[in-house]
């Protein structure tokens, strides 16, 4: 009854915030979408940290962690380097751009006939493509949550639940696989009633109130995913034998040689032929990916803060909250589990292996925490689910009713400019659409590890150019779609020829970077560049970072003062980058010491970790860090750059 209490709460908090932001959200898309431009640094972080907590990412962790040991988590740490790119680099020029997503930055940045297609295909393809398999990973692993802690056939009446029994079963529905043993169609029946409840509710605020509503939601429901996630480790730790123990008993369960493999935070002895596919892997897939500029849901929470300042600060809270200490966390509970649910070498190639260690992180819940404590943990991943599910519905819904309404149907088709409120409704109405396309995708995925590899493989051709277009003036319209086109051809071909095995996946990413880039490239000087009224323009508005030559030129301003200021941000990344990984390793091996390590390496991390913080810290918060003297005088009062 306490567990049950507990989520009732976070519920009525979660619909409170909706209805009170629904006034606001109602005016205009850009209240709807970017909450008035009025979200604190602090605020949009953990909004940011909040939505990659997700409920499928500790899941991913176990796993991983099971499979490939600590160091593969680099996989996910890597990132890291594209978070801290959008807090010193691209996150100003979001905010600067005057734009609501990132497809209409195609009309901002561009010139040309191709540009409206270009954004109309940006808007399908991020908005509803991409956007729905990520959700599709979320509810995956929100099903096999509610199977465990959502029991409706003991809950519900038998007049109430037979029938959806029986529709389950008339229309062949599967979602997923039984970790409890239950039978098919009553497992399939509770995760459908699970699955529509949670998003029901999760749509009821995100589509009343907007951003705001959001971020409000995402900062109560991040603060308790990682409350709920601390005494989860505790308790597993405590099970496991404490802190000092677990070391030894990882020893005892699985030999010297493998206990080696799961603890190390960096590449193993017994890695050899294996560690340089993955260190390519690592190398492209932080850069080589749909994201590396902020594209989405990032760069609408730097859109939506007071100024560039708040925008940078949303940036490292989030990489900090993200990286270091939800990892840390999630590294105590995946040892644990280790420890509690042991398994043999032989196990590891059995059918279903990575599942059902997936499925392990929710079981454990299940199995160690007592009520109260069992209940602020599901809060917790409810939350995180709901986070997760309600940033997607709102930053898909931006595409349908800015760009694709709001930007091709209305003014191309119907000949007319549409007005605020018609749009917002647009975009209320577009979260339906979303959530059945995601529910329908759901049905056909199997372990997340397996969709995660897919859907980095269709997003490692877009990342460089979409770096490039705001670093080097050269870049066009054509550029993007070479990019595109050539990911949606690559990708199919590579999964058809190299299948989803995960040992050629460094195979498959690297042919998918190299072909999709240098096509993009040489499209890029064999088709038009963007006329100079365009390019003018933009510069005047962003200021850009890097190389803008003509753009400059055009403004009666130097062209070394672009090049100048990226330096100096990407000093600023790399100084918090070796911080943020140097505390990372220091403290996870101190935690976590591998066998016959020694601490002296953990301490000098954790040293030049915090040195270098007040270094990084200064030039985060000087107010004057985005003013480049050079560049002053295009910086114009009326100018929408410059709205806070």
């Amino acid at each position: 009854m306490l567990d049950l209490l507990i989520v009732a709460a976070f519920i009525i908090y979660g619909l409170s915030a909706g209805l009170r932001a629904r006034s606001k959200a109602s005016q205009s898309l850009n209240e709807y979408f970017l909450a008035g431009n009025s979200i604190k640094g602090w605020k949009a972080g953990f909004s940011m940290a909040a939505t990659q907590f997700a409920a499928d990412t500790p899941l991913l962790v176990t796993g991983l962690v099971a499979t490939a040991g600590v160091f593969a988590l680099w996989r996910l740490w890597i990132y890291g380097l594209a978070f801290l790119l959008l807090a010193f680099v691209f996150a100003v020029g979001w905010r600067r751009a005057g734009v609501l997503t990132d497809a209409e930055l195609t009309r901002v940045r561009y010139s040309g006939r191709g540009v409206t297609p270009l954004r109309l295909l940006k808007a399908i393809y991020y908005g509803t493509v991409i956007n729905c398999v990520v959700l599709a990973m979320v509810l995956v692993a929100a099903i096999r949550i509610a199977e465990v802690f959502l029991p409706w056939h003991d809950w519900l009446p038998s007049g109430i639940y037979d029938p959806i029994v029986g529709f389950v079963q008339a229309i062949g529905l599967q979602l997923g696989e039984s970790i409890t043993g239950l039978d098919p169609a009553m497992m399939s029946a509770n995760n459908l009633i699970s699955i529509l409840t949670i998003l029901i509710f999760t749509a009821m605020y995100s589509i009343t109130g907007g951003l705001r509503a959001v971020i409000q939601t995402d900062v109560v429901q991040f603060s308790l995913a990682m409350l709920g996630t601390l005494a989860y480790a505790w308790f597993v730790v405590d099970a496991a034998g404490g802190l000092g123990g677990l070391t030894d008993r990882i020893v005892e369960l699985y030999g010297i040689e493998q206990a080696s493999k799961m603890l190390s935070f960096a590449p193993p002895s017994s890695a050899g032929e294996a560690l340089m596919p993955f260190l390519v892997i690592i190398g492209l897939q932080w850069f080589f990916q749909m994201n590396s500029d902020g594209t989405g849901y990032l760069a609408q929470r730097s859109m939506a803060c007071t100024n560039d300042r708040e925008a940078r600060i949303a940036g490292l809270v989030f990489t900090w909250l993200q990286i270091f200490l939800r990892s840390l966390f999630w590294l105590a509970i995946a040892i644990g589990l280790l420890v509690l649910y042991p398994f043999s070498t032989g196990d590891m190639s059995g059918e279903g292996f990575t599942a059902g260690r997936e499925a392990l992180f929710v079981q454990g819940i299940e199995d160690l925490l007592p009520p109260g404590i069992r209940g602020l943990m599901l809060v917790g991943l409810l939350a995180a689910l709901a986070s997760t599910v309600d940033t997607h519905l709102n930053w898909g819904a931006s595409y349908w009713s800015n760009d694709v309404y709001g930007g091709v149907i209305a003014p191309h088709l119907l000949k007319r400019k549409p007005k605020d409120r018609e749009l917002v409704l647009v975009a209320r109405l577009s979260n339906v659409l979303i959530l059945v396309i995601a529910m329908i995708i759901m049905a056909n995925l199997g372990s997340i590890q397996t969709a995660w590899f897919i859907s980095l493989l269709f997003g490692a051709g877009m990342g460089s150019v979409l770096v490039l277009r705001w670093l080097w003036e050269r870049i066009n319209l054509y550029s993007e779609l070479a990019a595109m086109g050539a990911s949606l051809i690559t990708a199919p071909l590579l999964l058809y020829f190299l299948g989803t095995d995960p040992d050629g996946e460094w195979i498959r990413l690297g042919i998918m970077a190299l072909v999709t880039t240098s096509v993009a490239i040489l499209v890029t000087f064999i088709t038009p560049e963007t006329d100079d009224s365009t390019l003018k323009r933009f510069y005047e508005r962003v200021r850009p970072l890097g190389f803008w030559p003509r753009a400059a030129s055009l403004c009666g301003t130097s062209s070394s003062a672009s090049v100048k200021a990226l330096g100096v941000r990407l000093m600023a990344v790399a100084t918090t980058a070796i911080s943020l990984y140097s505390l990372l390793v220091g403290v996870g091996r101190l935690m976590f010491p591998p066998p016959e390590g020694s601490a002296v390496l953990s301490w000098v991390c954790i040293a030049i970790g915090l040195l270098l913080v007040p270094i990084w810290l200064r030039i985060a918060l000087r107010r004057d860090f985005d003013v480049v003297p050079e560049d002053e005088p295009l910086m114009k009062p009326s100018s929408a750059a410059n709205r806070a």
